[in-house]
């Protein structure tokens, strides 16, 4: 719930942007937008929500305060400056990525449609009408005895936000946020369950600093009220603007250690929030130097660490290829922070286009421009950092702990949390062949100081004894970060998967060949230096005869790609080759027919 609306912003005819400040007066700029001199909408603050006085349904498209790179000769043309979210669950491949996403929102708001409704989806369209649905949440039916509500102070799609001031309790006059839902625009199951798990999120995860606190949650016949902490310091889309669009080097990496630091802790709890974008983050307070909070987990769900979610979710600018493709986990979120960095950096979008299929068209094939400017003029370990965020390709990806360890954030010391992908790839290391094994222990001698600070924070993490970890390590490590929310997404299930550590602990030189990720590495600009050093240490330690059928046995492929795998042992000695020593570390590619394998 809590959907965003677009801001007051227009364009004029030549496709230059014009900001609405009031009813009567506007600004227009050939560049990036500037500070309006009074507000646009009323305050932003801690419910989840942006807000405009002008209505704007939380699906609808207006015009951008980003200056987009263009084509030469092509003018800036109007855009969505809100980033609408979207949400379905379509169980057959569209014809268009855009398509079923109207008909998705028109039914989660109850809409009817004059065109027949295509793949009916039970959970969904169940024939359920409105006075069967079940709209009793549990929660205390007394928020005026607790809580004076004050004036309005926002008004989105699904509904509006309070200002309010505790009567007694820890909160007796402390001024809140009360987000309002109507329940009247709960029309479907889905829509229910929405609030049901914003709240049960809310609750499990509140405490983090840079993550808005909940205090309670109530009900009445016609609402739901959440109760959190109050964010007076705005959005920070709007602090973007009052900077002419762009943010320096400098304060961009005090932003976004902040957003890291609350994604990592959001992923090792087993929660993805699928809604990232700078209007989701407010400030505290108006000083500069003021904490960011993430808010708005209308969209968030749980998530396994084996899981793969698969509705289409989001907002149109800042959702990852996967996410379009129904096939995506964690990393999502992850492509979400590169296109905020990206903004952050050049006051762009890396993807842009005049409707919304075109926008998911250029997620899916197009680049990011690095070429034009301001690129240049950014240093290189920041490019670094947006390119390994903006892959395609999820697996290459950095995680949130990952991105902290970036040398582009290491002058802001940031504290490297605990990376739930190393218990995945441990997992995976404990279950693989001695081949596997022995090539990723060749793998792990390869890499460089820069790979191995990482690697090292996370050893440490887990508070090896003697220099070993053992499973124990792991379990310790993850009941000490635990929450309501690792308990729902069932995190300690992996342990399970883990057994063979309860006996056979891992020095800090086998840690790393099993925390490795090659796709990882493989996204690295220094990749061929660090794969030719590791066949020279596979061919002195590693590497065997080995025949067709049993490398296709070792990567998990059928007979049918035997011819493919003859180029990847030697003639000689029949043992791998350079080439097949890497094609193995990768495994399948994700292109082609085995995109429809990892789904």
């Amino acid at each position: 719930m809590g959907h965003c609306c677009s801001k007051g912003v227009t364009a004029d005819n030549d496709g230059h942007v014009v900001a609405v400040v009031d009813g009567n007066s506007s600004v227009s700029t050939n560049n990036r937008p500037k500070p309006s001199p009074s507000p646009a909408r009323p305050q932003s603050v801690g419910n989840g929500t942006s807000y405009t006085n002008n209505n704007t349904p939380a699906h609808s498209f207006t015009t951008s305060p980003f200056q987009s790179p263009y084509p030469a000769g092509i003018p800036p043309s109007p855009s969505p400056v809100g980033t609408p979210r979207r949400k379905f669950k379509w169980p057959f491949p569209p014809p268009s990525p855009a398509k079923p996403i109207l008909s998705a929102i028109l039914k989660r708001q109850g809409t009817t449609s004059a065109k027949p409704k295509e793949g009916p989806i039970p959970e969904d369209e169940g024939g359920e009408g409105e006075r069967q649905l079940d709209k009793s949440f549990g929660y205390p039916k007394n928020l005026t005895a607790k809580y004076e509500l004050g004036k309005e102070v926002g008004r989105g799609h699904f509904g509006h936000t309070c200002w309010a001031k505790g009567k007694k309790g820890e909160l007796k006059n402390q001024p809140v946020a009360v987000k309002i839902i109507s329940k009247a625009k709960m029309t479907t199951a889905i829509s229910i369950e929405d609030v049901r798990r914003e709240v049960k999120i809310l609750k499990a995860l509140s405490g983090h600093q840079n993550l808005v606190k909940f205090y309670d949650a109530f009900e009445d016949a016609n609402n739901v009220y959440i109760v959190m902490e109050l964010c007076e310091g705005g959005e920070l889309l709007d602090r973007i603007l009052s900077r002419g669009g762009r943010y320096t080097e400098e304060d961009a990496k005090s932003i976004l250690v902040q957003i890291l630091n609350v994604v990592a802790f959001c992923h090792l709890q087993g929660v993805v929030h699928r809604d990232l974008k700078p209007e989701n983050f407010l400030f505290t307070k108006k000083e500069e130097d003021a904490p960011m909070k993430v808010i708005d987990f209308g969209l968030s769900d749980f998530i396994r660490p084996d899981q793969r979610l698969n509705d289409i979710v989001g907002s149109a600018y800042y959702v990852a290829p996967e996410v379009l493709h129904r096939s995506y986990s964690i990393e999502a979120d992850m492509w979400s922070i590169g296109v905020i960095t990206y903004i952050l950096l050049c006051g762009s979008r890396p993807f842009w286009a005049r409707t919304e299929s075109g926008i998911f068209r250029s997620v899916l094939r197009a680049d990011p421009n690095f070429e034009d400017s301001p690129w240049p003029s950014v240093s290189a370990e920041a490019r670094d950092f947006v390119k390994r965020l903006l892959n395609k390709d999820h697996r290459k990806r950095m995680t949130a702990s990952q991105a902290l360890a970036h040398p582009w954030l290491r002058t802001e010391n940031p504290v490297v949390p605990l990376d739930i992908l190393i218990f995945k790839l441990v997992k995976s290391y404990t279950r693989a062949s001695p081949l596997k094994r022995a090539a990723l222990k060749a793998l792990s001698k390869a890499l460089t100081e820069e790979e191995l600070i990482y690697l090292r924070a996370q050893f440490n993490l887990l508070e090896p004894k003697d220099g070993r970890v053992s499973l124990n390590n792991f379990k310790m490590a993850l009941t000490k970060q635990m929450t309501d929310a690792m308990r729902e997404s069932r995190v300690f299930d992996i342990l399970n998967l883990m057994e063979p550590l309860s006996y056979k602990p891992l020095d800090f030189e086998e840690f790393c060949a099993a925390a490795i990720s090659t796709y990882q590495l493989e996204a690295l600009e220094n990749w061929e230096q660090i794969a030719s050093a590791a066949f020279e240490y596979f061919e002195q330690e590693g590497n065997r005869v080995i025949s067709v059928e049993e490398l296709a046995q070792e990567m998990n492929l059928g007979p049918t790609a035997y011819a493919f795998l003859k180029d990847c042992i030697r003639p000689s000695d029949r043992k791998l080759s350079f080439l097949g020593y890497t094609k193995y570390l990768h495994g399948v590619t994700i292109r082609g027919s085995s995109t429809r394998h990892h789904r």
